[in-house]
């Protein structure tokens, strides 16, 4: 079964800003632990999360896993995002969108968090030490 992953982020008008979700993607697609990976943005910027669906089903996909680039599971996810799921899933059938959780619960976002605030000051060499501490 040819399962695609589908990031999304909220989008910028800044593209500079929506680089990282692309180079994300890129990343992943190299990693080859799904079929597809395709980026997509919420609002203000391409591809949308209809484009990057469509991409995903041309391309084979029987499920697709609409993976949230937030942080929390706010109205975005919520109501916005599980409206689309429930769209496409209409719109590709037979296709399975399913929606993931984001990025936010997540136990490693702590350890990210701690490696950010080491490197703001200075001390790169002292993170492990800092996360070793919790």
């Amino acid at each position: 079964m040819k399962t695609a992953l589908l990031l999304i982020a909220h989008g910028s008008r800044n593209a500079d800003a929506n680089d990282d979700l692309h180079a994300l993607a890129n990343e992943l697609r190299q990693a080859g632990a799904y079929a597809l990976v395709e980026p997509a943005f919420l609002e203000l910027a391409e591809p949308t999360i209809d484009m990057a669906a469509s991409a995903c089903v041309t391309g084979g996909a029987v499920r697709v896993i609409l993976l949230p680039y937030f942080l929390s599971a706010g109205v975005h996810v919520r109501r916005d995002l599980e409206a689309y799921r429930e769209r496409l899933a209409k719109t590709h059938a037979p296709v399975t969108f399913v929606l993931a959780a984001p990025l936010g619960p997540h136990r490693l976002l702590a350890e990210l968090v701690l490696e950010r605030a080491c490197e703001a000051m200075g001390h790169e060499s002292s993170c492990g030490d800092a996360a070793r501490e919790r």
